[in-house]
Order: C-alpha cells, then structure tokens, then sequence
C-alpha cells in the first residue's frame, strides 16, 4: 500500500470516531494533521479545499475524499472516503442496538448531556482552524459577525445576504 493511503488512513479513520456533531467537529484536526502533522497541503490549500466542500452539495466531510484526491488521486479519495465513514458508521450501528434498549438509562442521559457541548466546542475549533487557515483579515471578521447579525437578528434570507455581501466585496475591490 502507498504511504499516503495509509496515511490518509491513519488521519480520517480515528477523526471519523470523533465526528459526533457532524463533519464540522472535526475540521480543526483535519486541517492540523493534513497540513501540520503530515504535510499534505499548505494552509492555502486547505482553506480553498474547506470553501469547495462547503459550497457542494453534500456531507460536510467531502473534504475527506477532496483531500484524498489532492493528495493521492482517485485511490487517495477512496481510502479517505472508507476512512471517515466506516469506522464510525460501524460504531453508530453497534450503539444503536444498546441505546434502543435503555431508553430511560442514567447513563444515556448523561452522555446525551455531556456531548452537546463537546460538539458545540469542536464545531467552534473547525471555524477557527479554517479562519487562521485562510488568513483571515479585519475585514473578514467584522463581515462574519455582521451575516451572524443579520442572521440571528433579522429574517434577511440567507441568498440576500451573499449577494450583499458579494456586492460590497465587489464595490471595495473596484474601488482600492
């Protein structure tokens, strides 16, 4: 086996048992070890993977097989796809069966409890592992909390908002 399909292995197999909260919960520690620890990609890279598998339709851990592809063509997007789905899908499968016959479970309530806010903490981890991946400047920021704003605050649809946002981008773009 190649040593970068073993190592996109070895990087989406054990995040794939962390995903609890969806694919975003795991973003930071796919960006740390896809261009940190084994130097797949440059922050660049990842930050335009992250914007691509997020403007497709689809699971929000497509940038696994993005990923596979960037660094190992179709066989890396394969391994990368068995990777982040298998491992935890077996996992949900062999919880369920339990979690179905202890309904009213102390300890279902408990875990219930308990993982609401580590997904809540992980999915922030992703946003900020992205937003320093892509350098994020002043400008940036201050228009991600004004979207958060008009989205939490207003019923502004969310089509208006990215065609304000791009008009306004493109008006200081024409402008400097």
């Amino acid at each position: 086996m190649d040593n970068r399909l073993l190592g996109l292995f070895i990087v989406f197999a054990p995040l794939s048992l962390l995903s609890f909260g969806g694919g975003q919960a795991i973003i930071a520690d796919v960006q740390y070890q896809t261009v940190v620890v084994y130097g797949y990609l440059t922050n660049q890279e990842f930050a335009d993977l992250f914007a691509v598998s997020r403007a497709a339709p689809g699971p929000s851990t497509l940038i696994a097989a993005l990923i596979g592809y960037q660094v190992a063509g179709f066989w890396g997007a394969l391994v990368s796809c068995f990777a982040i789905y298998l491992p935890s899908s077996l996992l949900v499968y062999g919880i369920s069966s339990w979690w179905q016959r202890h309904r009213v479970s102390p300890l279902k309530t408990a875990v219930e409890r308990g993982l609401a806010p580590v997904a809540i903490g992980l999915i922030f981890a992703g946003a900020y592992a992205v937003i320093r991946a892509a350098h994020v400047g002043p400008l940036e920021l201050a228009t991600i909390a004004l979207c958060c704003a008009l989205f939490y605050f207003t019923k502004v649809g969310s089509y208006t908002i990215v065609l304000g946002v791009a008009g306004l981008f493109l008006a200081i773009h024409a402008l400097t």
